[in-house]
């Protein structure tokens, strides 16, 4: 995890062992979600949230991430929920779309829940840009996604 995501210690400001994460992964570009996956799961295990108290829910794409996060973040029981996808620009304005619809659904989440609700959506022109970011020579943003929420829940009043 890059040194400026964590604290020093490595591990949460706040208990975690009691606080409950949903992980959405797409399946659409598999090979990168999972990816990202691995990284938000290792990223949260790492800050002192328990294995048991991670649940993966896969979705077909990305486009269908916001109605899953808000199925997880009306749980009572999950404290925060984390959104992995990959959409790469092709040759129409679908890849816009997408883009758009899928940022608002998730952001549309965060403020009707008031539960973390994290990006970690590759937004993305090449394949290769993406297994940078998940993973390669630009981190892993599904890490970066697990810490975001975890700093959310240590501001959460």
């Amino acid at each position: 995890m890059a040194g400026v995501l964590k604290s020093s210690t490595g591990k949460s400001k706040i208990n975690l062992s009691n606080k409950k994460f949903a992980i959405i992964v797409a399946e659409w570009n598999e090979e990168i979600t999972g990816a990202l996956y691995e990284g938000a799961f290792n990223g949260l295990i790492s800050l002192g949230v328990k294995k048991i108290n991670v649940i993966k829910k896969n979705v077909p794409g990305s486009f269908e991430l916001p109605l899953a996060a808000k199925w997880m973040a009306d749980k009572k029981d999950i404290d925060a929920v984390i959104c992995i996808g990959c959409v790469i620009q092709g040759d129409t304005p679908h890849f816009d779309y997408i883009c758009q619809a899928v940022a608002q659904g998730i952001m549309d989440v965060n403020l009707s829940s008031g539960k973390p609700v994290a990006f970690g959506v590759l937004t993305v022109l090449t394949k290769k840009q993406a297994l940078e970011r998940a993973g390669g020579k630009l981190g892993n943003k599904g890490e970066e996604a697990a810490v975001t929420v975890v700093k959310m829940l240590e501001i959460k009043p």
